[in-house]
């Protein structure tokens, strides 16, 4: 169950995204970490794990879909709500295979995001 220190890092290179998703998970009692790029996500890994990772599908650079990848590669497991303003044929199946818990649509719906991030932190403490 979430408690008031549960730190979700939220990853996306549209700095307005970030922004809200900051707001509504602080809303929602979560600590939010917010980065610009997976890159700037993966050289906060040294100063600890988010219980929950959100990052969004199409960036520049490293996408999210790579950086789960990477993630998986490197034996780190966190908990990942994938975010996306473009549905296509076979991601939602490409984003689990890759370890994502959840794929969410932009513009995104408040309660399916936060149910989303407490499934997936649920999840991780059962298995």
């Amino acid at each position: 169950m979430m408690t008031p220190s549960t730190r979700v890092a939220v990853v996306d290179d549209d700095a307005s995204v970030r922004k809200a998703l900051a707001r509504l998970l602080s809303a929602s009692s979560f600590e939010t970490a917010t980065y610009g790029s997976a890159q700037d996500f993966l050289k906060s890994l040294d100063t600890g794990r988010p219980a929950c990772l959100v990052v969004d599908l199409h960036m520049p650079d490293l996408t999210g879909y790579e950086l789960q990848r990477q993630l998986v590669r490197s034996g780190i497991h966190i908990p990942t709500v994938v975010i996306t303003g473009q549905s296509e044929p076979g991601l939602r199946e490409r984003c689990k295979s890759a370890g994502a818990a959840a794929l969410l649509l932009k513009p995104l719906d408040a309660s399916s995001l936060i149910g989303a991030i407490n499934e997936a932190i649920r999840h991780e403490s059962v298995g």
